[in-house]
């Protein structure tokens, strides 16, 4: 790339500027808009996002000492903070869903044939939610307690490169399980959650599409075994049995045969029964799959820690959603970058330095030349064995 370009410009440059434009045109988010436009916006959203930036004055601060720096890299129209609050606060909030999602495809494409430790033909997500607090008063419309306000983040996350597929966002109060009617079920492919998901018409629903589900049982689960298959116990596996559910409710909402394991996980010394309705797969998988479900949690906490998604420029429902599909954009576009460059850092290596050259004008690979550069032992999703953590719930 041009040596006279700044890194920024550089990363902005792998943007679909196209696709960007028709998400902007399917909402109408320019209408009698003159000197701000949806581009711009994104624009110091993101920046706000790979700087760290803590509020909109701090925003408007720093992009207005690099000002003889943004046009270059992209900025047309002038920076004021009660422009941004303005446009975060109007401009659909949808723009920039559609846009992730947009990006999300190309992601996939270029992690499917990463491995993430079990070898398997089909598609693998992990499903679970993270909870966001926020002032009640500030923030009257996030519905949680009587004196509290949040937000969820639903997330079904491909465990192939470790890419969310489906993000929603919703109220506080929303029970977990009432996602699984919002996805798309794809057929054959594994979805994993943990036992907060229980609920056996939905999990049917997931059977007849067909595709899988691996999930915890509760400790009162009305059991019928009908009979047993082969273990090994060695793998920590104590039983692997084919039966059917005896309590009337659970039964008639979920009327075939399902599949019972038994695992014992030497590292953290707990008992842990597993459901599902994969009758192939060994019932060591079945348990590593649910083991790999503990990268959806350490999604949540690297996007935590490192991007700008517990502390809101905005007050408003649009201001904020938009804030976290900007996010999450930035998130995805900074992995499809790792990937195309090929770059061996961590995504939070690539973040750091981001965070202090974004304005360095120098060639994107002389930046993430990785002889310049030793990496610590950080505490990111990426770098966590999977090994020696605890199953969860």
């Amino acid at each position: 790339m041009n040596i006279g370009t700044t890194l920024f410009a550089q990363i902005m440059g792998f943007i679909p500027r196209y696709d960007f434009r028709q998400c902007v045109k399917r909402y109408h988010g320019n209408y009698k808009v003159k000197n701000f436009s949806c581009w711009d916006q994104y624009f110091c959203m993101a920046f706000a996002q790979l700087t760290y930036r803590e509020s909109l004055r701090d925003i408007e601060t720093c992009l207005r000492t690099m000002k003889p720096k943004l046009h270059n890299a992209g900025l047309q129209g002038g920076m004021a903070r009660n422009t941004l609050a303005n446009a975060n606060s109007k401009r659909d909030w949808r723009i920039y869903a559609d846009f992730a999602q947009i990006l999300i495809q190309r992601a996939r494409k270029l992690y499917a044939g990463e491995s993430f430790g079990i070898e398997l033909k089909q598609v693998a997500y992990a499903l679970d939610a993270t909870t966001i607090d926020l002032c009640l008063s500030l923030f009257p419309w996030a519905k949680f307690r009587q004196t509290k306000a949040a937000i969820k983040l639903h997330t079904l996350l491909d465990l192939r490169g470790n890419i969310p597929t489906t993000i929603i966002i919703t109220e506080g109060n929303i029970h977990d399980v009432n996602i699984l009617d919002e996805l798309c079920l794809e057929p054959l492919a594994i979805y994993i959650m943990d036992r907060g998901y229980l609920d056996f018409a939905r999990f049917y629903a997931i059977h007849t599409t067909p595709a899988f589900f691996v999930t915890r049982a509760k400790r009162n689960l009305d059991f019928k075994r009908l009979y047993s298959r082969p273990i090994k116990k060695a793998a920590g596996i104590k039983f692997d049995q084919i039966g059917i559910l005896t309590n009337y409710y659970s039964k008639k909402h979920y009327p075939e045969k399902i599949r019972r394991i038994g695992y014992f996980d030497a590292v953290t010394k707990k008992r842990l029964i597993f459901l599902t309705n994969n009758m192939k797969l060994s019932a060591k998988t079945i348990a590593d799959l649910y083991k790999s479900r503990w990268q959806v949690e350490l999604f949540f906490k690297w996007i935590k820690q490192h991007l700008r998604i517990k502390a809101f420029y905005g007050i408003s429902e649009n201001a904020v959603k938009t804030q976290i599909w900007i996010a999450i954009s930035i998130y995805v576009l900074i992995a499809i970058i790792r990937k195309e460059l090929n770059l061996k850092l961590s995504l939070y290596t690539i973040l750091q330095i981001l965070s202090v050259a974004l304005f360095e004008k120098m060639p994107i690979l002389q930046a993430f030349a990785e002889d310049r550069y030793v990496e610590e032992n950080t505490q990111s999703w990426e770098q966590l064995e999977l090994q020696g953590i605890s199953l969860g719930q």
